[in-house]
């Protein structure tokens, strides 16, 4: 699939459905209570009701987009969804906000602990986002060949005998895709840092720009090396956007990091880049990313 100007009218299109349903009328189900809130569970407005009319959003923005996309909506159609849940993140306040207004030890705690499933839960909006591709895609099949969809390859696993590799190549990609993340966006969501005994570095909450970059390219890399490498597609990227920050938490915010950083640091400081990114971020933008990544990869291979 070249990227032609009808791919890029295409993936405009699907890109401009989801802006549009999810971002916009989507908007009043996440939006915080206060100007300065973020897009989260955290801020207490977001019921559960209310999720799952994102997901059903999300849902329709996939089936629409893959007739708008025609005949390439199977892979474009899932741009939809995370350019959507993108479009919220963008109206959202960032973590250093958060914690500004919440600086005491007890909320952060609760917070970061909200923030270990809550990536899941966007992660279910785009996984809504799909269904509504396949179910149009069951709907109705566009002809193709073998070169148009090179997951239908005769070389892919799904058309030999699953073997022991198969099977284990799934965890590796997520698991794989995960560590690079952690690494990838500390070294690339930077801005201020100063260097400390106990933690290394406190790094200053990054712009949102600088957040979003790194995820696009953090993400891009992952679904890039996961099909170059592995021969996966990018689901399994899309996977690991809901484990990063969990991890992330585990790793640069227990053994007393978070109380020695409330008792020594402005709130805007963290332990790492990781502890910056919001859940709806890393999951929207990480999506994209690894799908470019994909098909950069298609495209080079």
């Amino acid at each position: 699939m070249e990227l032609t100007w009808s791919i890029r009218l295409r993936i405009a299109l699907a890109a401009a459905t989801g802006v549009v349903v999810i971002g916009f009328y989507g908007w009043p189900l996440v939006a915080p209570a206060d100007t300065f809130g973020v897009v989260s569970i955290v801020n207490g407005r977001i019921a559960t009701s209310n999720f799952f009319i994102i997901a059903l959003m999300a849902s329709f923005c996939g089936f629409v987009s893959y007739f708008l996309t025609w005949p390439y909506g199977s892979h474009i159609g899932i741009l939809a969804a995370p350019a959507g849940l993108a479009a919220l993140a963008l109206r959202s306040a960032d973590m250093g906000t958060l914690m500004q207004l919440n600086n005491s030890l007890p909320k952060k705690e609760l917070f970061y602990s909200a923030f270990c499933w809550e990536p899941a839960i966007w992660l279910a909006v785009i996984a809504a986002g799909c269904l509504g591709v396949l179910l149009g895609y069951g709907i109705c099949r566009p002809r193709r060949s073998v070169e148009d969809n090179p997951n239908e390859s005769d070389n892919t696993p799904g058309k030999r005998q699953p073997t022991i590799l198969s099977y284990l190549t799934p965890p590796v990609a997520v698991i794989g895709s995960t560590v690079v993340s952690l690494f990838l966006i500390g070294m690339l969501a930077r801005d201020s840092v100063i260097p400390d005994q106990k933690v290394g570095f406190a790094v200053g909450q990054p712009s949102t720009a600088q957040i979003i970059f790194a995820l696009l390219v953090t993400f891009g890399v992952s679904g890039y090396l996961v099909k170059k490498l592995l021969g996966l597609n990018y689901y399994w990227p899309i996977v690991a956007t809901c484990l990063v920050l969990p991890f992330g938490i585990i790793i640069y915010g227990q053994n007393g990091v978070l109380e020695y950083l409330t008792g020594r640091f402005p709130p805007v400081f963290f332990a790492n880049s990781v502890l910056t990114v919001l859940p709806v971020q890393a999951v929207a933008f990480g999506t994209i990313g690894a799908v470019a990544g994909y098909w950069l990869a298609v495209k080079y291979s």
